[in-house]
């Protein structure tokens, strides 16, 4: 019997099919984690088909690191992981609570932390990529993400667990007393890991709310303000799955930003507010030249807040013409006797004969903008 070793198949597909499946995927009342953007929140409040697919591998590979995770803190420590929040608003899926000692009591033995908080809280866990990581230790957890996790410290304190099947002993506790939030950073790419930490403020929560009560109010989701600047300047609505019901379709070689203006008193304050923008960067652009050079040669290492670092400088690559026509011999293959172009330019050149040029339709130079002062009459 011949056996046929047969290429495995790829994992992705199921991934993205099981990820589809998933209960944060498929439910229509809005939840904590939809409040990164406001239209975007639109969309799903209103029952909006998803326009766009989009590649998940990193967010499936984040769900995946994330399961690990939370399973570690359940089963070493006894943290309450995975556990569903709501009230008639909003619903949300809590990564990890760690009770405190006085609450804790209130539960059968076998569900107490064995490692409980000075004060209930809340955690959720966050993945990130390498370039990511400079501004989560930099500036920390952004509005969106402090958004969610108020919005489940408030449910949380508001109304407890909810009371649904696998979690009817939490839900017996009634409103839990959050006293913290905690951010758990981890790096996918190196496996480190930063925790940022702070109060719960009732402050905080009120603004969380009265975002959620804003796209609630809204009669459509056109209503409701984009919050990132859109598909190529922003990573978040590359991946939105209502990229395209937000920003429509627009003509070959024309950026999506340019549906915004609608007529010339839009360009020209547009045009207006770019000028100055170049204005104030000018001054700030020589400053940083300047620092640049003045930091030429310094050493690798930490200075104060911020670590110094160099790449680049190495030797370029360039094709050895010389090696591939010695191995095309020894293979005893043809040698492509094609003219040499830029030798032929140089030539050229020298004599002082004009280099023929022609254009070529498939390739286009970028597109630059040109902006001077208008001569008054």
């Amino acid at each position: 019997m011949t056996i046929t070793a047969e290429r495995p198949v790829s994992l992705w597909p199921a991934a993205h099919k099981v990820d589809a499946r998933r209960p944060r995927s498929l439910q229509s009342k809005i939840g904590a984690s939809d409040t990164v953007c406001a239209r975007r929140a639109g969309y799903l409040l209103h029952g909006y088909a998803p326009t766009d697919g989009g590649e998940k591998r990193k967010a499936i590979l984040g769900t995946w690191l994330h399961a690990g995770i939370l399973s570690t803190a359940r089963e070493e420590f006894g943290w309450i992981i995975e556990r569903r929040v709501e009230d008639d608003t909003i619903r949300g899926h809590i990564d990890a609570v760690q009770l405190d000692s006085y609450t804790a009591t209130k539960l059968p033995k076998r569900l107490r932390p064995s490692l409980p908080a000075e004060e209930t809280t809340v955690e959720d866990v966050k993945t990130k990529s390498t370039y990511q990581w400079d501004n989560i230790l930099r500036y920390g957890a952004s509005d969106a993400e402090m958004r969610q996790v108020f919005l489940y410290a408030d449910l949380l304190r508001s109304e407890g667990f909810a009371d649904i099947e696998g979690q009817r002993q939490l839900a017996r506790l009634g409103p839990v007393p959050v006293g913290r939030i905690r951010f758990r950073f981890i790096n996918r790419d190196s496996g480190d890991d930063h925790i940022q930490e702070m109060a719960y403020t009732a402050e905080r929560a009120r603004g969380a709310r009265w975002w959620v009560e804003q796209v609630r109010a809204a009669s459509n989701p056109e209503e409701l303000p984009r919050t990132f600047q859109g598909p190529g300047l922003s990573v978040v609505c590359d991946n939105c799955p209502f990229k395209t019901a937000c920003w429509g379709s627009v003509a070959a070689g024309r950026r999506p930003q340019s549906i915004l203006i609608h007529d010339d008193a839009e360009r020209e304050q547009a045009l207006a507010e770019y000028v100055e923008v170049s204005e104030q960067m000018k001054p700030l652009k020589e400053r940083q030249k300047f620092l640049r050079a003045k930091l030429d040669g310094s050493e690798s290492g930490v200075y104060g807040d911020n670590m110094l670092s160099w790449s680049g400088g190495n030797p370029t690559k360039v094709d050895d013409v010389d090696a591939m026509v010695a191995l095309y011999q020894r293979a005893g293959l043809e040698v492509p006797m094609a003219p040499d172009a830029a030798a032929m330019k140089a030539q050229l050149k020298t004599a002082g004969i004009p280099v023929p040029v022609r254009l070529d339709p498939d390739r286009r130079t970028s597109v630059g903008i040109n902006v001077t002062l208008r001569k008054k009459p």
